[in-house]
């Protein structure tokens, strides 16, 4: 069994292959809805165009977040130190990018549930699912990621690579 120490920072995603950077299925159009507060790479919503927004409630298929990194803090300068958060945005509307996954995608990733809290035990094998607030977490769903091996982000930080199979 795996122990991934618990994350610093925000949530990261390292794209090994992701087609919809091949394929265009990329959005970046809708804004978040009011409720959400902070959009973290990693972290998946739904691309609600009837009601015109991001969330995690319409319907739809769940999308990764996947934001391009911008800091403007020289004291912080590592991928952990960004996330989309409302209090940054003008009028606190945010409008995130984000990528349709396929099955056989591959990326590595820290943004799971609950290891912002604490360690979390994962192995090889392990099947992740997204939860309604639109973090992994093991279990079954829609659409599905299996943990290919318990790796490291380019911090050193604990991490998975996952493939989706579902």
């Amino acid at each position: 069994m795996a122990t991934l120490k618990k994350r610093i920072g925000f949530g990261q995603v390292e794209p090994n292959h992701l087609s919809a950077q091949r394929t265009a299925q990329i959005y970046a159009q809708l804004p978040a809805a009011e409720d959400i507060e902070v959009l973290e790479n990693g972290q998946y919503v739904k691309y609600d165009y009837a009601n015109g927004e991001v969330n995690t409630t319409g319907a739809g298929e769940w999308m990764l977040v996947f934001n391009e990194i911008k800091l403007y803090d020289d004291r912080k300068q590592m991928y952990r130190d960004y996330a989309m958060q409302k209090a940054d945005f003008v009028d606190g509307v945010m409008v995130p990018r984000v990528f349709k996954t396929n099955i056989g995608d591959i990326y590595t990733t820290n943004c799971i549930a609950g290891l912002d809290k604490g360690d979390l035990d994962l192995n090889a094998g392990d099947i992740l699912t997204v939860n309604d607030d639109g973090y992994l977490e093991v279990g079954t769903g829609d659409i599905e990621w299996e943990v290919a091996k318990v790796y490291t982000l380019a911090d050193g930080q604990d991490a998975v690579k996952i493939m989706r199979v579902k």
